[in-house]
């Protein structure tokens, strides 16, 4: 266990954008036999979208965000007034009691997430996050992983907020110009080597709107690529982050 979490805490060090962030979670998980992960920081604006961060299914994350389901989703509810972790799902006793809480408990069964083991985190410098490490079925593995490793999973969740808040702020502003956390997200990937097209079906939206993102980004950096607009925002993190 002293191994994984040092590979953990080491990967959050050298993480630079919200792909290495979900890479190092998704990989610590999987050695610690939890099949998959999401990590969702509340929007500081009324209005505002959600951060989410996960390994589930896109098409079911694509969806709760349209859908705006953290707002009544029974496990972020418990999250905003818990500080403790605390287990969801079949065996647990159910913390839903209107129509629409129901059916998102039916939708997200039909993606394999029937049931988690949830870290809140309120470090009072923001709004309230949650990490949630969930799975199908109340399995061997991920009985004993929770069981065995509940203090060091809400000590991950922590560490993976306080990284992601110091390094991903949505308020990052460049030469005292601000650009939206969805330009900075579609930038980020373009980091990565990612195409307008590949940007949109990473994000669930088109190809057209995740080109529209990152020239609006460009224009509003007065660059003239994307890639000057890329080292222009890497530059501003760093300088953040002294």
């Amino acid at each position: 266990m002293y191994r994984i979490f040092q590979h953990f805490i080491d990967q959050l060090s050298d993480a630079k954008v919200q792909a290495d962030f979900s890479e190092a979670m998704a990989v610590t998980a999987s050695a610690l036999d939890l099949s998959c992960f999401a990590y969702l920081a509340l929007p500081q604006r009324s209005g505002g979208k959600p951060r989410l961060i996960s390994t589930y299914p896109e098409r079911w994350t694509s969806h709760y965000i349209r859908s705006r389901y953290e707002q009544i989703d029974p496990v972020i509810v418990q999250a905003l007034q818990d500080t403790e972790p605390f287990r969801w799902g079949n065996g647990c006793p159910q913390r839903y009691s209107s129509r629409a809480q129901r059916q998102l408990f039916d939708e997200a069964a039909q993606f394999g997430i029937r049931l988690g083991f949830t870290v809140p985190i309120h470090d009072g410098h923001g709004p309230v996050a949650a990490v949630t490490f969930a799975a199908d079925q109340r399995d061997a593995p991920f009985e004993s992983c929770i069981k065995s490793n509940a203090r060091v999973l809400q000590l991950m969740a922590m560490f993976f907020h306080s990284h992601i808040r110091r390094k991903l702020a949505n308020d990052l502003r460049v030469d005292g110009i601000s650009l939206s956390p969805r330009e900075l997200e579609c930038l980020e990937w373009a980091a990565h080597g990612k195409s307008a097209w590949e940007i949109g079906r990473i994000l669930g939206i088109s190809h057209h709107t995740a080109a529209s993102y990152l020239n609006n980004a460009r224009e509003k950096l007065g660059v003239r690529t994307i890639i000057q607009a890329v080292l222009r925002v890497a530059a501003a993190k760093r300088e953040q982050q002294k």
